[in-house]
């Protein structure tokens, strides 16, 4: 390797990693993208100099952030989802046969058509979904002016600077709240709070007076340095992070899901929170 990507994003902490390809490197409209091969993690793509998604490790990510809320509730039909360009959260909400209608909201065009031509293996056919009704605006906006109600909303951000700091401000929860059926639930893109213990502080925050149940979950994803992410959760239905591994269980079986990382008992432990996030969130 006689190139590198050098990320900055926690300070003075920086993390490289080597190409061994460049497969595309330009401003779109909304911010600079850098898709990219590595020899461990294969192909990459960076938007505004910070990693969003690889091909070796993006089925951990996609699948806690699609499968949590989408099992917890057990009887969703319609999902929105904020962001995803990449169309790995779409490919993984779409493998459940009982969700009718997904609303994918991306801001920028050139991300989703750039993933199809170079990240295939994330995305896979997924965009050739009839039950996916794709929007391309500003997430805020959306979620401002939509009248639909959905069972479950994710949110699978960029970190809060550029195109994505406006999804993680009290004015967008709320209104992502004002999109949800009774019961349903809100999952958010927290970073990693062992370098970013403020990105998950602002969304519990924000949560906390329009939800009766807000906390967090946690999982591995190596791409992502200092430790396990976080993802916020929100929703009015009180007890539905608590739902019983044998329940899980027999709702894992009926989806007939195939996963890498995601399963019942993992589900389950992923809100047993360590002791210094619970100090943060507390």
């Amino acid at each position: 390797m006689n190139k590198w990507v050098t990320e900055g994003l926690h300070g003075d902490l920086r993390t490289s990693y080597g190409i061994k390809k460049v497969l595309f490197d330009n401003q779109t409209e909304h911010q600079n993208l850098v898709i990219y091969e590595n020899e461990i993690y294969g192909r990459i793509m960076a938007l505004d100099g910070v990693t969003q998604v690889t091909e070796r490790d993006e089925f951990i990510y996609h699948e806690m952030l699609a499968h949590v809320p989408i099992l917890a509730h057990g009887a969703v039909q319609r999902v929105l989802i904020i962001g995803g360009g990449d169309g790995g959260m779409l490919e993984e909400v779409l493998k459940h046969k009982s969700v009718e209608k997904v609303t994918m909201v991306e801001i920028d065009r050139t991300v989703i058509d750039l993933s199809k031509e170079h990240l295939p293996m994330i995305c896979g056919n997924a965009f050739e979904d009839p039950r996916l009704d794709l929007v391309i605006t500003d997430g805020c906006q959306f979620v401002e002016n939509t009248s639909e109600k959905y069972d479950v909303i994710i949110v699978d951000s960029t970190d809060p600077i550029g195109p994505g700091e406006v999804l993680f401000t009290n004015n967008f929860y709320t209104r992502c709240k004002a999109c949800l059926r009774k019961g349903g639930v809100l999952v958010t893109q927290n970073g990693v709070p062992f370098h970013q213990a403020s990105e998950l502080k602002s969304t519990l925050r924000y949560f906390r007076p329009i939800f009766a149940e807000a906390t967090c979950y946690m999982a591995s994803v190596p791409t992502y340095v200092g430790g396990a992410m976080a993802f916020g959760w929100g929703t009015d239905q009180q007890g539905l992070k608590d739902i019983s591994l044998d329940v899980l269980e027999a709702r894992f079986r009926r989806a007939q899901i195939d996963t890498g990382y995601y399963t019942p008992e993992v589900h389950r432990a992923a809100f047993a929170l360590p002791g210094y996030v619970q100090r943060l969130v507390a």
